[in-house]
Order: structure tokens, then sequence, then C-alpha cells
């Protein structure tokens, strides 16, 4: 039986489709992986068809991108015959993103180190603890250290949210490994943006990275 992660957040430009793309990517390699693309950007699509255009095959990560009235039962039908199924969700909370939440083990939310990003974050986690979903929030292209991260950890902290210790920086490598359809953690496994996607896998999988 699966485990489904749901990647969502209302505001666009906060990395939800590569942090989908890089998390599938990354546990690809030692299970058996499906993403689910309910948002109507479709860009985990595009990621998908690349990267099943290399002329290297790398890991293999099943595709779909069934939405509305079909997604609950094409969803229970995912959970019977992969180890972890990604979905990536609209930027907006529409019944698609209610019903990807739903189905999830675990919402995660990516958000950059500004107070919009948290603001925009609120109303994802309000729909989370409506359906009794556990959420974790996940700071993106941030900084090691500045002013305003250490001011929105602490509103993170002040609005009693659960922030993962492991953070994603700003890096090209992520943008570059995306483009030719990779997770950051094949196309350069020694870079320091692997080595944060790393850390982020054995925080949602509780093993060692």
């Amino acid at each position: 039986m699966a485990v489904v992660i749901t990647v969502a957040q209302q505001k666009g430009g906060a990395g939800k489709t590569m942090l989908a793309a890089n998390i599938a990517a990354a546990l690809a390699a030692t299970r058996r992986v499906a993403v689910l693309d309910i948002d109507p950007q479709h860009s985990l699509r595009r990621w998908h068809h690349i990267r099943d255009a290399r002329p290297v095959a790398p890991p293999a990560i099943a595709f779909f991108d069934v939405s509305g009235w079909r997604l609950t039962a094409e969803l229970a039908r995912l959970r019977s015959q992969f180890d972890v199924v990604v979905i990536d969700s609209p930027p907006q909370l529409d019944t698609d993103a209610r019903l990807g939440i739903r189905g999830a083990d675990l919402v995660l939310i990516p958000l950059q180190p500004s107070p919009p990003d948290l603001w925009a974050a609120l109303g994802t986690v309000k729909l989370a603890g409506a359906e009794r979903r556990p959420v974790k929030l996940i700071l993106n292209r941030t900084p090691a250290a500045s002013k305003l991260r250490s001011a929105v950890e602490a509103a993170v902290a002040a609005e009693g949210l659960a922030l993962m210790a492991a953070t994603l920086g700003n890096r090209a490598a992520f943008a570059n490994a995306f483009a030719v359809g990779l997770g950051v953690t094949e196309a350069s496994p020694k870079s320091l943006a692997a080595a944060e996607m790393r850390a982020i896998i054995a925080e949602i999988t509780g093993e060692t990275a």
C-alpha cells in the first residue's frame, strides 16, 4: 500500500512542482513511484515527458493526470500498485486540491522565506486540518541565514506549525536538473542541492540520509 505525499501551496512560484519532481526522482531509485499531476498547468507532465525521452533511461516513475470526479478512485488504484505516490496539486484551493489533500498521508507545503508565501500557506494548512491530514512546511530557495528567514521561522513557530529541519537553498542545480527531466540527486548527486534533497527525503521517510 503506497504512501501518498501531496505537495500543495496556493501561491505560485513557491517551488511546488520542482519539489514534487525531486521527491519522486529521489525515491524512484529504491521504490516503485508514481506521480499524479492534478495541477492544470501540467508542468510535471512536461518534466516527465522529457524524462521518458532521455537516451539513457533513469529509474522509472509512472505518470498519471486524472482529476475531477475520477481522482478518488484513481488514487485508490495507485495506492495498491506503488510504494509512493507523489501528487502535484493545483495552486488554488479547489475541489481537486481538497481531494488531493484528503487522500494524502502527508501534505508538504513549500514556501520561500517571505511573508506572502507563509500567508498563502495558511489556507492550505487550514484545508489539511479540516481533512485531518498531517502537514509539514519546507523552506525553499532560502539563504543559509538572513533576517527575513529568521522572521518567517519565528512566524511559523508562532502559528504552531511544523517546519521541516531540512531546507532547500536557492541553487541553479534544481532548475538545471528539472529542465532535463531529472531530479537533482540524479543530475548532480555530489552537489549541495542533492545533499539538501537527500536530507528532505531522510526527514520524510525517517531513514538516514
